[in-house]
């Protein structure tokens, strides 16, 4: 190695340590994020207590008693095709951050060439003269960086990692969407089963007092009026069967694509009207929902995202610094390429800025700002919205509770007035009107009752997802 070589060289190993301490004292641009004050409320409006609890951490159907349930539940959280694009979109998230931050870094790269021609212009090395055939061979290791004094690519990197959360936030709004979803189209398909029944019972019985006429009628003791109505009565009980069998494929094959999987039957665990009662749910504090709802944490991190790019619309005001450097070897023999006269070598320190770009800078500048307004808005209308669904959630538990006890009150009434109009018919002390209208006041009761204990599982399931807690689902 001749005395020049090693001369540049130490000059490049003095020179580095200062452009690192440059970079390592800049500044990230824009303002620092801070959380927007909220309007909290003490507690959720509806709480059954005075007393602020925390919510449950387990993942809530594991609460339920249904096993069949459950493994729905596993099955469509590994097959669902909502789920699986959503992961899809978070890897895409994760790549572009992957890229953004890979500008922090120096770039380097290599060339080779070997080249031969005659009175070549284009490469090394010069044009030939008299029309010789010459030989060029190169061989360069460059690198280029560009120096993060303002922080500019720092905020840029911080922005894209804030949408990256965000994007995984997504992923598990979707997880706890589809969970709702099958759990929900679940207990809609035991209420349908159970208004099978109730329609198949209603035949049955509307059949029952059908007899009953036609043998009076037959005794002469009966008009051929009684009988018609038994059987108008007894044909619009039978209607409601194949509608509600309809029904119960369109919710099968429902449940089929939440699973991921073709239409078919779906098994059954616990009838409704045989589950576990709804247990309490704690709900917790109305602060801790702002950690634990996807959409509520998903609007915040593109907040920051949107506070970050502040930083990065300043930074296209100010000077950017790149620095360059290469070394290699070039020749026009193979076999001098080993000889100190062929090396090659270069550091550049590049300064590039704007003068005057007729106000394009500024405007990119304001739409940033816009936007931020825009996210920390849209992050103060979710927060709100999060709190409306709590408690309207609450309020729901409370009076469905109500109503199931008075509509259960209701059933037994009128099934005791079936009986005593029933028996009083026979003892001919009542007309067939006392039958059929207790009849026909009874099943529609009895599949109110069913609709009510649905939207009690309903309402159960709407406030652990209007909770957004409780959800183990990694």
């Amino acid at each position: 190695m001749n005395e020049l070589t090693a001369r540049r060289r130490l000059c490049f190993s003095r020179m580095l340590p200062l452009v690192l301490s440059v970079v390592c004292a800049g500044c990230s641009l824009g303002p620092t994020y801070q959380r927007p004050d909220l309007d909290m409320p003490e507690m959720y409006r509806g709480k059954p207590d005075g007393k602020n609890d925390s919510a449950m951490n387990p993942a809530w159907w594991d609460v339920l008693r249904d096993d069949t349930l459950r493994s729905l539940i596993r099955t469509a959280l590994t097959n669902n095709y909502d789920l699986r694009l959503a992961v899809v979109r978070m890897r895409q998230a994760e790549a572009v951050m992957v890229q953004t931050r890979a500008q922090r870094f120096p770039a380097v790269g290599y060339e080779l060439e070997a080249s031969r021609g005659r009175n070549a212009v284009i490469g090394n090395p010069a044009p030939s003269q008299h029309g010789a055939i010459a030989d060029a061979f190169v061989g360069t290791l460059n690198a280029a960086w560009e120096v993060d004094l303002w922080g500019r690519l720092r905020r840029l990197n911080e922005a894209a990692y804030e949408e990256f959360l965000a994007s995984d936030e997504s992923r598990r709004r979707v997880d706890l969407s589809l969970v709702c979803n099958v759990a929900q189209a679940y207990y809609e398909l035991l209420e349908l089963d159970e208004r099978l029944v109730i329609a198949c019972n209603a035949t049955n019985s509307f059949g029952q007092s059908l007899k009953i006429f036609n043998d009076r009628l037959e005794g002469g003791t009966a008009s051929r009026l009684e009988t018609a109505r038994a059987e108008g009565a007894l044909a619009a009980a039978a209607a409601v069967v194949p509608e509600v069998e309809q029904e119960i494929v369109f919710k099968e094959n429902q449940i089929c694509v939440l699973l991921g999987r073709n239409p078919g039957p779906i098994a059954r665990g616990t009838s409704l009207s045989s589950q576990t009662p709804i247990p309490d749910i704690p709900v917790g504090l109305p602060s801790a929902l702002l950690e634990r709802r996807p959409d509520v944490r998903g609007s915040e991190r593109l907040l920051r995202a949107a506070n970050a790019r502040m930083g990065v619309a300043l930074g296209n005001f100010l000077p950017r610094i790149s620095l360059t450097a290469l070394y290699g070897v070039v020749s026009p023999e193979l076999s001098a390429l080993t000889e100190g006269k062929s090396e090659a070598w270069a550091f550049t320190a590049n300064v590039t800025g704007p003068l005057f770009q007729g106000g394009q800078l500024y405007g990119q500048y304001q739409e940033i700002v816009q936007l931020r307004e825009e996210a920390e808005l849209n992050f103060r209308q979710t927060v709100l919205n999060a709190f409306r669904e709590v408690s309207d959630a609450l309020i729901t538990r409370k009076k469905l509770k109500e109503k199931r006890a008075l509509q259960e009150r209701a059933v037994e009434a009128y099934q005791e007035a079936v009986k005593v109009a029933t028996d009083r018919y026979l003892a001919g002390r009542a007309s067939y009107f006392e039958v059929l209208e207790a009849q026909q006041a009874l099943f529609p009761a009895e599949s109110d009752l069913a609709g009510v204990r649905l939207a009690q599982w309903l309402g159960y399931i709407q406030l652990f997802k209007a909770l957004g807690g409780g959800w183990d689902l990694d």
